[in-house]
């Protein structure tokens, strides 16, 4: 078994002065970072306070499912002799808050679009993410059911 540690850094960058002194004094805005990577400006949503213009821990929890998943399939598809040639996704996810303000992720939807080269095999290139799950390190570490919608198209030849 291998063992692969992730390390980052987590600044909150919100304090306005007087700190948390109650809910509405201080800004929810941090800064995630790991070396060799560009910075990545988060916040808490909207809804609780956060700035829209930075990214939320709920959208990426979301991001790192679907990347989870693209990078298996595309492992999966190669394995398999299918050759997808495009891959794009539009992830959306349903998080349930509770009364005193605890929640939780309901569902993760995932939506792939998949372009084979022409004569690749579409039912088997559909099977595929439907083992994704048992692979993606992510998918197989969370709790929320996490579904998927693909579709797969096959490129047009040039002429």
């Amino acid at each position: 078994m291998n063992r692969h540690t992730y390390e980052i850094s987590l600044t909150w960058t919100g304090n306005q002065g007087i700190g948390t002194q109650n809910a509405w004094s201080y800004s929810r805005n941090h800064v995630v970072e790991a070396d060799g990577h560009q910075p990545v400006e988060g916040s808490s949503d909207p809804a609780f306070r956060g700035d829209p213009t930075r990214w939320n821990p709920e959208q990426l929890y979301v991001a790192s499912i679907a990347q989870c998943h693209m990078l298996w399939y595309l492992a999966l598809a190669a394995a398999a002799g299918i050759t997808v040639t495009e891959y794009h996704d539009r992830p959306t996810a349903v998080m349930i808050e509770e009364p005193g303000g605890a929640g939780q992720f309901e569902s993760v939807t995932l939506h792939p679009v998949v372009t084979v080269a022409p004569g690749a095999d579409q039912e088997l290139a559909e099977r595929l993410h439907h083992q994704v799950g048992d692979y993606c390190f992510i998918a197989r570490s969370v709790n929320t059911p996490i579904h998927h919608r693909a579709t797969i198209l096959t490129a047009t030849s040039a002429s």
